[in-house]
């Protein structure tokens, strides 16, 4: 690969990423192949999967995290979304974050990659089944926490650390729960 290839600072991140959490090396080790072997990668018109970046936002007294209820997968996940040809996953997830959220004054808290993840979007419509391989990133709202829904959203909600099992038992929003905390302790 040359330097100047787009994929070049992606790949950066998941080695990073693969030394921080060893344990998650499967997942990554995929992540990897899946980049190196798909040029288009950042493309949502690849049909088998794609890149996407989200972000675990977190309030400014580190306690509480926002989550979106999702109007296509009808679930409370975090912001997020598609890179569509963007290969900065950490500028795909900010705007992400800033378009779901509305809220001013986002802030990355690391730019190191708080989570990795590897889901399977169901078909619908015109898409066939395909993969999300989604870089996760820890922001800090750092401004009002007045937030806006989106049309990409049923509602959006504060939901306490401690809580969050009210909204959501999916392991990888657990998973990212318990590494934020470890960062911000």
């Amino acid at each position: 690969m040359l330097p100047d290839d787009p994929r070049t600072p992606i790949l950066s991140l998941l080695a990073n990423y693969s030394k921080s959490y060893p344990l998650e090396s499967e997942t990554t080790a995929r992540y990897q192949r899946f980049v190196m072997s798909h040029p288009e990668c950042f493309e949502r018109s690849l049909d088998l999967g794609h890149v996407t970046g989200s972000a675990l936002i977190i309030d400014n007294a580190c306690q509480r995290v926002l989550l979106t209820h999702h109007k296509k997968l009808d679930r409370w996940l975090q912001p997020g979304g598609h890179a569509d040809g963007v290969a900065d996953v950490m500028k795909v997830a900010m705007t992400e974050s800033e378009e779901e959220s509305g809220l001013p004054a986002l802030a990355f808290y690391s730019d190191d990659l708080l989570d990795v993840d590897i889901h399977e979007i169901p078909e619908r419509k015109s898409e066939p089944t395909h993969f999300h391989y989604d870089c996760r990133f820890l922001i800090r709202a750092g401004g009002s926490e007045e937030f806006v829904i989106s049309n990409e959203s049923n509602d959006l909600a504060w939901v306490h650390m401690d809580e969050i099992e009210a909204y959501t038992t999916e392991l990888s929003i657990l998973r990212m729960i318990t590494k934020a905390r470890r960062l911000i302790s």
